[in-house]
């Protein structure tokens, strides 16, 4: 008969030596994911993918009015510090309040959406994975309501 207190000593062993095999490879080579900024390609790829949207929205008849008269440069610049801001780069937004700066342009849900989906089509050309782009979509997704002035 195996005595109580051995009995459970090796049991505990092997549970022991199960989780460091079952487990023992996070343990010695742990991989921290990468954050949401460097799954964009950091700031340079973020400023890929906000290149990419400018000429999406230059083709897109369903918002591309909305953008007449903008400077490209100031808004590539501030949407992609925007962007790097939001997904936990080093940058920093300096731009005007998302109410103020679309107070006057009355933007629609569908226009919202074209502009959120050009967005998408963006992050997709330049090969950013779908799980990056949902967290990126759902950490602008408090602005809508300034966007749209609600």
């Amino acid at each position: 008969m195996t005595h109580p207190v051995n009995g459970n000593t090796a049991f505990k062993s092997f549970l022991m030596v199960a989780a460091l095999l079952l487990g023992g490879c996070q343990i010695l080579n742990p991989q921290p994911e990468p954050s949401l900024y460097q799954q964009l390609g950091e700031r340079a790829g973020i400023a890929n993918v906000v290149e990419d949207l400018l000429y999406l929205i230059v083709e897109d008849e369903r918002i591309n009015h909305q953008f007449k008269g903008v400077d490209v440069v100031q808004f590539h610049r501030n949407l992609t510090d925007q962007l790097c801001q939001l997904s936990g780069g080093p940058c920093t937004y300096s731009g005007r309040e998302m109410r103020e700066l679309h107070a006057d342009m009355a933007i629609t849900d569908t226009q919202f959406n074209a502009l959120a989906e050009n967005l998408i089509l963006a992050m997709e050309e330049n090969g950013i994975p779908t799980g990056a782009q949902n967290r990126l979509i759902k950490r602008l997704l408090p602005l809508y309501p300034a966007i749209r002035n609600l």
